[in-house]
């Protein structure tokens, strides 16, 4: 496929996706949508508030990103004039560590529970609709992700749950992202593929799975994505 038809087809999914985001923006008391700043979810936001600037953006800070990270994360606030709303762990990395020690060492399903899981559920559950950037090109976890689909909160609530991306590859996300003029964070530049916190992130080993240097391969999923339903029995 030529460079000409390549960003034909991206310049056709962006049709596709605004016309879907027109569906649900503006919609600021009941739509949220979550952002890491990797290139998905940053490509998302910025067509999300071309429809509604209001929209709550929520990002986990955890207390572990890597610097860029954050500088990234303000940059594109501040230029973009986000509705950005920070989601705190109940403890500092600092109470956790004098509790727990080095919990992404020991026990990274219980780092990622205390520090992820349980501060965005407790968030996305003031809404009905959580617009997310997963693909299923990023893992094979997500090769079944559906681009609508309701997802059960712990405590039973149901929310909408839209993954407007989730048939996109890599190669669309940044030839829309370079359609746009959207800077990425400098984090790709050096190698990484999968970015998330700086003590559970590396290179990845696997130039074929883009999570592979997540977690050291103890895991591939921080559970966010995971409904508490389909763990009971």
């Amino acid at each position: 496929m030529t460079v000409a038809a390549i960003h034909n087809e991206v310049g056709t999914k962006l049709n596709q996706l605004r016309s879907l985001l027109a569906e649900v923006l503006p919609g600021r008391d009941e739509v949220c949508l979550t952002c890491s700043f990797q290139a998905e979810d940053v490509l998302l936001t910025k067509l999300a508030i071309e429809l509604d600037p209001g929209l709550p953006i929520l990002f986990l800070d955890t207390g572990y990103h890597f610097a860029q990270t954050y500088a990234y994360r303000d940059q594109i606030a501040s230029e973009w004039q986000l509705n950005l709303v920070n989601l705190l762990p109940d403890k500092t990395v600092a109470e956790q560590e004098s509790e727990y020690g080095l919990l992404y060492q020991t026990s990274p399903d219980l780092c990622c529970k205390l520090r992820k899981v349980e501060p965005l559920f407790k968030a996305v559950a003031n809404y009905r609709v959580w617009l997310t950037g997963l693909r299923r090109e990023q893992a094979r976890s997500r090769t079944a992700l559906e681009e609508s689909a309701l997802f059960t909160l712990p405590g039973g609530k149901q929310v909408l749950k839209l993954a407007p991306l989730a048939g996109w590859t890599t190669r669309d996300v940044w030839y829309a992202c370079e359609h746009l003029v959207i800077p990425l964070l400098p984090l790709y530049a050096r190698g990484y593929t999968s970015i998330g916190c700086e003590p559970c992130t590396s290179l990845p080993p696997d130039p074929n799975d883009p999570r592979s240097g997540r977690w050291a391969g103890r895991k591939v999923e921080c559970g966010i994505h995971i409904e508490e339903a389909a763990k009971q029995p």
